[in-house]
């Protein structure tokens, strides 16, 4: 009634619901036999930084001038004509888009 059946074999969604299901009462079963030490709101909850103690939050940031410091100084020169060429203007953008896209259909053999 509810099996689809193809060249390579057959899908019946109830036994899929029924294997789900066993797997499910395996997963607690097992789940059940272990240990039941985790307390929260104690140290277990902390992450482990090898004994170290936790920094603030400011200390641990990574600012994106950081991040980025070794792209924008190997790529200074791409990067300062780009920004002649930044005018903030969507419809620029758009058009610049536009451009990439026919010369790269053009290229491809599309057109």
């Amino acid at each position: 009634m509810f099996t689809l059946e193809s060249g390579s074999g057959f899908w019946n969604p109830l036994i899929w619901i029924l294997i789900i299901f066993i797997a499910f009462l395996l997963f607690y079963g097992i789940r059940g036999f272990g240990k039941s030490l985790y307390k929260k709101g104690t140290e277990q909850t902390k992450a482990f930084l090898s004994g170290n103690k936790e920094a603030a939050p400011e200390e641990m940031h990574v600012k994106a001038s950081n991040l980025y410091w070794g792209f924008t100084v190997s790529m200074s020169s791409l990067y300062s004509r780009l920004r002649k060429m930044h005018t903030g203007n969507v419809s620029d953008y758009l058009l610049w888009f536009i451009i990439v896209l026919a010369i790269l259909f053009l290229v491809i053999g599309v057109i």
